[in-house]
């Protein structure tokens, strides 16, 4: 019976552990693809300023991540 409260325990305490650090890093990873998206948009088109870019890439991974 202690054995099997162990288990649980840990599993519990790990899936607590992969919500609250999930939330944290998800806007890392956003900005992450966020600045490469610019990056990439600033190489294939020198007419766009970084504050459209920056607009553009944002408003399509979120439609991405929306889906």
């Amino acid at each position: 019976m202690s054995n099997n409260f162990k288990m649980l325990a840990l599993i519990i305490f790990g899936l607590v552990f992969l919500f609250v650090f999930n939330d944290q890093y998800k806007s890392y990873n956003l900005n992450k693809t966020v600045l490469a998206c610019m990056a990439a948009q600033k190489k294939t088109s020198n007419s766009l300023t970084v504050e459209e870019s920056k607009k553009f890439c944002e408003e399509n991974i979120r439609k991405m991540m929306d889906e």
